[in-house]
């Protein structure tokens, strides 16, 4: 992904940008925290859950193909997830991106830092106990395809098994602010708060973290 903006005038001009990755398992208020994280800090907001639904509701090829995979609980190509995000960094007019839901594998964060040649600054984890999660998931009510207790214990496994390395790579590099997801949203948020206000010079020990899910 190439983060040079080509002007209308054909002037080139770098876009240096500080991206925070936030991760959790499905359920676990990725969506929530965000919309209020970039409230209050400025931050533009990219769900890849949200981009890729949006390219389902196109009735694109490619959003059929997303479809198919997320009914099944498993992760979409990495390739169409950088693409996906690709389109709206490149067009906002903003230098700091919050995005939510990536990278969901390993090699997620290989290909999105090769052709970025960007590292996070951090990232956030929302830790969350799996009977946390699963209740949210079925009560929210939001006609998702994959809100579904077949699909969303799919999910948790994939979580478990694909992003659960993702985390122990930016672990091994300093980078990982875990907080409890399993609280109230606004107390979930006062620990967040206390992590950003610090930017890039964070001092949180980023300690070892111990993921509260299970694989079923």
């Amino acid at each position: 992904m190439d983060l040079h903006k080509e002007g209308d005038r054909g002037s080139a001009k770098q876009k240096k940008v500080k991206i925070v990755f936030v991760i959790g398992g499905p359920g676990s208020g990725k969506g929530t925290q965000c919309k209020k994280i970039a409230q209050q800090f400025g931050y533009t907001h990219l769900s890849v859950g949200e981009l890729l639904r949006q390219e389902i509701s196109s009735g694109s090829e490619t959003g059929s193909m997303i479809q198919k995979i997320m009914k099944e609980g498993k992760l979409v190509p990495t390739d169409v997830t950088v693409r996906l995000l690709q389109q709206p960094m490149q067009g906002i007019n903003n230098d700091k991106f919050l995005i939510d839901g990536f990278p969901r594998n390993e090699e997620n964060v290989r290909v999105f830092e090769s052709l970025t040649k960007i590292e996070p600054e951090f990232v956030l984890y929302l830790d969350c106990p799996q009977d946390e999660m699963e209740r949210r998931l079925l009560s929210r009510n939001e006609g998702r395809d994959d809100d579904n207790i077949e699909t969303i214990r799919k999910r948790f496994k994939v979580f478990m098994e694909s992003t659960l390395p993702a985390i122990e790579y930016y672990e091994s590099k300093g980078k990982i602010r875990k907080v409890d997801a399993g609280k109230s949203i606004d107390e979930i948020f006062e620990s967040i708060k206390v992590i950003f206000s610090q930017g890039k010079d964070n001092k949180v020990p980023p300690s070892r973290y111990k993921c509260k899910c299970l694989i079923l």
